[in-house]
């Protein structure tokens, strides 16, 4: 059976921080890198204040930062970044104000691949941008 969005969110327990031993993505062999975890995520971009965006270059350096390293993994950050907006987009169809979720429209730009894969698309993070605006 396939796991919903919270389950995945609850697999990754503790960031982990190694050195990668060949290149990958946009990541060189010798370099430090943290693969994250969604709660991490979470917490981070709930410090965002309204109206601030970052992308996930901006997230992915913040927690290299954090975490002492180099880099911080792409594939994962972004795949962590999705499930936390599944999981706010839930939330939200269950009645919670966005007020209350994590605001992943904050990190995801609306024109990325990613925006395109999140079950609300880039029209709903365009929306939720355009009101943390006013």
């Amino acid at each position: 059976m396939r796991k919903t969005w919270r389950e995945k969110y609850q697999t990754a327990k503790e960031p982990v921080v190694k050195r990668i031993d060949k290149d990958f993505a946009d990541m060189h062999a010798g370099q430090i890198m943290v693969i994250s975890t969604p709660a991490e995520i979470d917490q981070l971009t709930r410090k965002l204040p309204s109206g601030t965006s970052w992308n996930i270059a901006e997230l992915r350096k913040e927690l290299a930062r954090r975490h002492k390293a180099d880099v911080a993994c792409p594939v994962t950050t972004g795949i962590f970044v999705r499930i936390n907006a599944e999981i706010a987009l839930e939330e939200i169809a269950a009645g919670k104000s966005t007020d209350e979720v994590m605001p992943f429209w904050r990190v995801v730009d609306p024109k990325s691949p990613l925006a395109k894969k999140i079950s609300c698309g880039p029209e709903f993070i365009n929306q939720m941008r355009n009101q943390e605006k006013r």
